[in-house]
This record gives C-alpha cells, structure tokens and sequence, in this order.
C-alpha cells in the first residue's frame, strides 16, 4: 500500500506545471495524438456531467457567446453547412 501524499516524482512534477491561458492550453491539447485528444475530450465531456442544470446552461450561453463573438469578429471564418456535411459524409465512408 502507498503511504499517502505525493512521492518525491510528483511533488518535482507539480513544481514544473506552468500556468496557461484556455488558448494555450488549447493550443497544447490539439498538439496531443487523436488517441490521446480522444481521451481527454471524453474526461472534458463526463466533468460537465457533473454540472447541475443552471451551471450547465451558464457554460453553454458562455460558449454561444465566445462563437458569436469569433464569428462577428472574422465571418469568413465559417463554413457552410454544405461544405461541413460534406466533410462528415467523407469522414463516415
């Protein structure tokens, strides 16, 4: 049986963790296999499981709010709904 608090590795590692804003952690998420993307998408996923009703509406207003304002900042960043179902087709075959 392990003794508990961290061992002498986790306490190093813990000093090594660099604070980071969502952008560069999601920067250094997309760097991440698809295997291991999958793996964190699906703990990210089951974590807002945990949410009650109205935090979850307050996370998914606030992330309608992020894409409006990406959208209205750069519209021709978008994607037709044609080219993205095309692409999903392509991805099923």
């Amino acid at each position: 049986m392990r003794d508990v608090g961290p061992t002498k590795t986790e306490s190093r590692d813990r000093r090594r963790i660099i604070p980071m804003s969502i952008d560069e952690l999601e920067a250094e998420a997309l760097r991440l296999t698809p295997e291991a993307r999958a793996r964190l998408a699906e703990r990210l996923l089951d974590s807002l499981e945990d949410l009650s009703d109205e935090e979850n509406a307050r996370v998914w207003a606030e992330e309608a709010e992020r894409r409006s304002a990406a959208w209205d900042a750069n519209p021709s960043s978008g994607r037709s709904a044609e080219a993205v179902f095309r692409d999903a087709k392509l991805r099923q075959a």
